[in-house]
């Protein structure tokens, strides 16, 4: 198999099991479930940042990721209805539980080919485990939740051995890093999984403390004219991660001289003219050049952040892009963050 991706180039492997499990009353059936991904690189082989894009490279990892990230986005948008109780809340959770069992009968995600592909993983498991998470109290079918853990809990044990063993050395202090330590937080609080529950806190703490003085994280910095936006792509999963383990029990609020903190107050006043990202980078950032605009699903962390430091400059920044909702960090953040349903909430 790893004979015939070197043979591929950039063209994007993707193995679906079949079939799909049929769908009962109302629920639609789930998609074929990706049981294999193999593509490469979206950049360019000369780009030592990593921020020149291949055009076939992009396209190929659009083409696998892409039916993935809308299935991740209905199954969000129904989790949402049940967490709001909406009409039918016990048929919506068990048609979200039945369509992700269909995923976990197939061991989903079992045959990552590339390294690009374990590195594309984390923030996808983040998603399937904060919809498993706001639905799981309401379903009614026991066996499908256990099939459901139990994938989930093969594929965290996978993604822990990865980044402590195959990652490449820079990635293991950027992004990617960040989204698999949230996913793998969910998935052990999920499974009251002590082992990933401390592997997540520390792997967090680790990457808050790649943070410069003022707050700029190395590795993000290092890509060209994207590295304000990934700084934004490494914020989200870092915030909720860390207001996660508050909850839980296992803080790490304060490491290394309030690194977080630090990190949200650069990210914030760099997207006001993006002169800091350009003075790292040596280049015009895309949020600033005309070829990007900022979104509220990038900001969608903010509801997190309030709830850990509360600011009303802050929150009155984010007001202009409410409501703030992400499929990968659970959806509506008002409704997960908002509200004490989950046993995390603000006060009052």
């Amino acid at each position: 198999m790893r004979k015939c991706l070197a043979m591929m180039g950039t063209t994007a492997l993707i193995t679906m099991a079949q079939p799909a499990l049929a769908a009962q009353d109302d629920c639609s059936v789930a998609p074929e479930p990706v049981v294999s991904l193999g593509f490469g690189s979206r950049y360019t082989d000369e780009s030592k940042s990593r921020s020149e894009i291949d055009a076939a490279g992009n396209a190929a990892v659009n083409a696998a990721l892409g039916p993935i990230d809308a299935f991740l986005r209905d199954l969000t948008g129904m989790a949402n209805s049940v967490a709001r109780g909406d009409d039918d809340q016990r048929a919506q959770a068990d048609c979200v539980i039945q369509q992700m069992a269909t995923w976990a009968k197939a061991d989903a995600f079992s045959e990552l080919e590339t390294i690009t592909a374990n590195f594309s993983i984390g923030s996808r498991l983040a998603a399937f485990a904060f919809a498993y998470r706001q639905v799981a109290p309401f379903a009614s079918d026991p066996q499908a939740r256990q099939e459901i853990e139990d994938w989930l809990g093969r594929r965290t044990t996978e993604q822990m051995t990865f980044w402590e063993e195959e990652a490449t050395p820079g990635a293991k202090t950027g992004n990617l890093r960040a989204w698999a330590t949230l996913g793998i937080n969910l998935i052990g609080e999920i499974r009251n999984d002590p082992i990933a529950l401390r592997w997540s806190a520390w792997s967090a703490t680790y990457l808050q403390c790649q943070a410069r003085e003022d707050g700029s994280l190395p590795q993000e910095m290092r890509r060209g004219k994207y590295a304000l936006h990934y700084q934004l792509h490494a914020v989200a999963p870092l915030v909720v991660t860390t207001l996660l383990l508050e909850q839980q029990g296992m803080s790490i609020k304060g490491a290394c001289d309030n690194a977080l903190d630090r990190i949200v107050a650069f990210t914030l006043a760099d997207l006001e003219t993006g002169e800091a990202s350009q003075a790292y980078s040596g280049e015009v950032q895309t949020l600033f050049d005309g070829s990007d605009t900022l979104e509220g699903f990038q900001l969608a962390w903010l509801e997190a952040y309030l709830i850990l430091s509360p600011n009303d400059e802050i929150d009155a920044f984010a007001e202009q892009f409410r409501p703030l909702a992400n499929s990968k960090l659970g959806g509506d953040q008002a409704l997960l963050w908002g509200t004490d349903q989950f046993g995390i909430g603000s006060e009052g």
